[in-house]
């Protein structure tokens, strides 16, 4: 089943997506809205995959799909934690700056609460005010869950994934350093995230999500040249379940929460990376110094999942970093 949402007022319009993602159909008799679905799952599932079903069939005619008219899945949610599933990622770039990785981060996931309440469209531009923050896309995996309880396991988490997405995490670098070091996280460095156009439940992956990853090269193209396409079910050291668990430890998660992967990344750097970070902290490590740049006003970032029969899954992110004036 693939779902999205229209753009329209501050939540979107539901509508279900046919498989190859040339047609719609308005879903709004069983749900208005992307979060109003999530929030009474078990009753509008079925009906949302009977849709579904008579799209892909013919039995009923759809409407030209537009992925330009979409705003992300969920165009705002109460909640958005991105974790930082892939370890290697994270060992390279301490390993740049010659910083021991604390043994823990092997054990203990990497989560951080994000902004959640403007997401981007996914062909919407990236406003920026600076180049000089450092713009970096993070090409990610995204799933959304219904009603998670306190103090579940990573086992029984698995259950509450009810949609995958893709995920443009946006990352100013330059001001990464300086919140960090206050010793309260993220903020002014982490601007409007964008989604893939369509979120996919799991049954549609088939034999590539195993229940906790998803098998599949991301693909990371900016101003026409590939970035990298790592596998998303490699080196990855947290499954879902384990960062649904870890994200609902003391509390519960409300139907809608979205968990990402954070930066897709392979041990085999023959498939290149999913951020520009990895790659410049790759070129310190090789020659001293980072020749590649960060973003500028009118570069390009490419983002998509190609399935077995060589068809987008999610439909793909393309977004321009364009100046804001204010």
């Amino acid at each position: 089943m693939k779902l999205a949402s229209l753009k329209q007022g501050r939540d979107g319009q539901l509508i279900v997506v046919d498989n190859q993602m040339k047609t719609y159909v308005a879903a709004t008799q069983i749900a208005p809205t992307m979060q109003a679905a999530l929030d009474s799952w078990e009753h509008c599932e079925d009906q949302l995959k009977t849709l579904f079903e008579q799209l892909n069939s013919g039995q009923i005619t759809g409407q030209p799909f537009d992925a330009a008219a979409c705003a992300s899945p969920l165009p705002r949610a109460f909640h958005w934690a991105d974790g930082s599933a892939y370890v290697n990622h994270v060992e390279l770039v301490r390993k740049a700056r010659n910083a021991e990785m604390p043994a823990s981060f092997w054990t203990d996931p990497l989560i951080y609460q994000g902004g959640s309440d403007s997401f981007l469209g996914p062909r919407d531009d990236i406003p920026m005010a600076d180049e000089s923050w450092g713009i970096d896309f993070e090409a990610e995996v995204a799933v959304v869950v219904d009603d998670v309880p306190m103090g579940i396991s990573p086992s029984a988490a698995r259950q509450h994934i009810k949609l995958l997405m893709l995920v443009n995490d946006v990352s100013l670098r330059n001001l990464i350093p300086g919140e960090l070091s206050k010793g309260f996280g993220f903020y002014q460095a982490k601007p409007s995230s964008a989604f893939s156009p369509v979120a996919v439940s799991p049954d549609s992956l088939a034999e590539a999500w195993d229940g906790a990853k998803l098998h599949l090269p991301l693909r990371a193209i900016l101003n026409g040249t590939l970035v990298g396409q790592p596998n998303a079910g490699i080196d990855m050291t947290f499954d879902f379940g384990q960062l649904i668990a870890h994200a609902a430890k003391t509390r519960p998660l409300c139907a809608g929460t979205i968990i990402g992967s954070g930066t897709v990344s392979n041990l085999d750097r023959s498939n290149g990376s999913c951020c520009l970070a990895e790659v410049r902290m790759l070129e310190i490590i090789g020659t001293g110094s980072p020749s590649t740049e960060f973003m500028r006003f009118g570069d390009r970032i490419q983002i998509d999942m190609i399935g077995t029969n060589g068809q987008s899954l999610f439909g793909e992110i393309n977004q321009q970093v364009t100046q804001y004036v204010g």
